[in-house]
């Protein structure tokens, strides 16, 4: 791991473990304990479980929507590429590290970089969308948790879901007018490789007349004869962020809560869109506060420190610790290529 990368875990740890501590030492009282002593594990390996299925309802998104453009991932390739890109999400403002790993990571199983890109995409999309469909259903039915929450939040909300809503209509207007779009980015990467000199940006430009037409051909594929692959992709994400947002509910419960499902669902809800919104690494911190901010409207005060750790570790630590794993066995992949590549070089004769 690079020395950067390593920094950037530890702040987002840091920004993490400050505000919890926080938390836990302003609510912490006898009945605490008691409820830390008397800790359900049942339903804590229920809260770990679903915590797994959402990761494997990723996997197979992003396995089917390859499959619908003719690429054959590996189930095992797409979720181990899935635990990686947890660790990048979790140094990244916003999240936003994930998306570089996952095309990688489907270019290395033989999926073009354009179609890769538009795989990812379309996942952020399908994400947007759903998100964006369980907020207006959440508005509807839980009117009255909507008007106890503050202000501020509300305002953040709505920040977060016109920003997905604006990113969804560009990539549909793209989608549309694509020779436009590949006129205007080609020349942009053109004017940072004549800024930037070093051949870095010279390279991406000389690719990506290919690329892109690649990248808007798959975009149109998911709306045409690839609609299979946006239809399961579609069902995969409702059932990835479902099992996301019930795994506050599991956690209450091993706490000796009531699941408050509904509304619980709700802040997961308000939680998962703003931290989109690239605020800080990971958004940790930016979590924690939300959840405290929003948990204490139905929850005892003095358990509501031992639950926001309890659903941040699934939920952030869970992903460094497996997502350096994932990480290590790419490095070594990538380091047993390189030397593949370097032995076939030396076994090529000189020219005479």
């Amino acid at each position: 791991m690079e020395r950067s990368q390593a920094r950037w875990i530890w702040i987002s740890i840091a920004f993490s473990v400050a505000v919890i501590v926080v938390v836990i030492a302003t609510t912490f009282d006898e009945s605490t304990l008691k409820h830390i002593l008397t800790l359900n594990l049942f339903f804590l390996a229920g809260a770990f479980g679903l915590r797994i299925a959402s990761l494997l309802f990723w996997s197979a998104r992003i396995r089917s929507m390859s499959l619908s453009l003719g690429y054959r991932v590996k189930f095992s390739h797409a979720f181990n590429l899935v635990l990686a890109n947890l660790l990048a999400g979790a140094i990244t403002p916003g999240q936003t590290g994930g998306e570089p790993v996952r095309i990688h990571e489907l270019y290395r199983a033989d999926v073009k970089i354009g179609d890769a890109t538009a795989v990812v995409i379309m996942e952020r999309v399908l994400d947007g969308i759903v998100l964006t469909v369980m907020g207006v259903l959440a508005m509807l039915l839980l009117g009255r948790v909507w008007q106890g929450l503050s202000v501020e939040v509300v305002i953040i909300v709505v920040i977060a879901w016109v920003f997905m809503i604006g990113v969804i209509a560009g990539l549909l207007i793209s989608a549309r007018n694509p020779q436009w779009i590949k006129v205007h980015l080609i020349r942009l990467l053109k004017w940072l490789s004549f800024k930037f000199p070093g051949g870095r940006f010279q390279k991406m430009a000389d690719q990506a007349d290919c690329e892109l037409d690649n990248f808007f051909s798959s975009m149109n594929h998911f709306t045409g004869k690839s609609r299979r692959g946006l239809f399961y992709g579609t069902i995969f994400t409702v059932l990835f962020w479902t099992s996301e947002f019930l795994v506050a509910s599991l956690l209450l419960m091993s706490l000796g809560q009531q699941p408050f499902i509904a509304e619980s669902f709700l802040f997961q809800l308000v939680i998962a869109i703003i931290m989109m919104v690239p605020l800080t690494p990971g958004s940790s911190g930016i979590a924690e506060i939300s959840a405290s901010s929003l948990y204490i409207l139905i929850v005892p005060a003095s358990i509501l420190g031992i639950f926001i750790l309890l659903w941040r570790l699934l939920l952030y630590y869970f992903n460094i610790a497996v997502g350096l794993i994932a990480s290590v066995s790419i490095f070594k992949r990538e380091l047993t290529l390189k030397e593949e590549v370097g032995t076939k070089a030396a076994d090529v004769p000189p020219l005479k």
